[in-house]
């Protein structure tokens, strides 16, 4: 049974991630902050819950370690949990956003490696942004180029590149980023845009499922690798 753990999995692209996951057989333990929300989306899904704060460093400890005692190992980490903030441009605001879009990747990736070096596959997918792509917010024919999302943007540009690196550092680990596409999620609700969350974990299933000789370092969306 494949191991994989998701955080942020209790509503949008991360629960529906766990639901295609768990309709592939794995054990699928699905992080979050809210205790009661996130043990009523494991319950809806025949999932497991342990209660994760990415931006809380005992939080994280704490889940990795009830992961580590019920399975010994760990085969897929999903990072899914984000925050948009699109209206004040301050300080506070920066260190919340960067806290949990990238500093939470930090957080929960190095937790995890111990448990993700005895598997015999393991695999880390960070849902991330073109918005954070200079190729993409520089090209007009984009929807990221009219998004003005200037801390979103750039957590999710130190997101794509934590990837880049976590797969240099740890070549027996595949390390790959996405862009899952515009999702109509409570995140995106003020732009009214996007497609079903169902869609768009599709392709953090196909990355979370890569064989073991499958790419690493990439930057991806459904049709293949972007530039970034």
């Amino acid at each position: 049974m494949t191991v994989t753990l998701i955080t942020g999995a209790n509503k949008g692209i991360g629960f529906e991630t766990a639901k295609q996951l768990l309709e592939l057989g794995h054990v699928v333990y699905i992080g979050a902050r809210d205790v009661e929300r996130g043990e009523k989306a494991a319950a809806a899904l025949g999932a497991r819950f342990v209660q994760l704060d990415v931006t809380d460093d005992e939080s994280v400890t704490g889940a990795l370690a009830t992961i580590s005692s019920a399975e010994g190992r760990l085969d897929v980490l999903v990072h899914n949990a984000g925050i948009l903030e699109n209206g004040v441009i301050d300080g506070p605001t920066a260190l919340r956003v960067f806290d949990t879009n990238a500093v939470g990747i930090v957080r929960v990736t190095e937790a995890a490696l111990p448990l993700l070096r005895k598997s015999s596959n393991p695999t880390v997918v960070t849902v991330s942004s073109s918005a954070g792509s200079f190729w993409a917010v520089n090209n007009p024919d984009r929807p990221e180029f009219q998004l003005p999302v200037a801390l979103y943007s750039a957590s999710k540009s130190a997101a794509t590149m934590l990837t880049v690196q976590y797969a240099k550092a740890e070549p027996g680990i595949k390390f790959n980023a996405l862009e899952p596409g515009a999702t109509a999620t409570d995140m995106t609700a003020a732009f009214g845009i996007g497609r079903s969350a169902e869609e768009s974990a599709r392709t953090v299933v196909r990355l979370a499922t890569l064989e073991a000789d499958g790419p690493t370092g990439t930057f991806q969306d459904e049709a293949g690798e972007l530039p970034w």
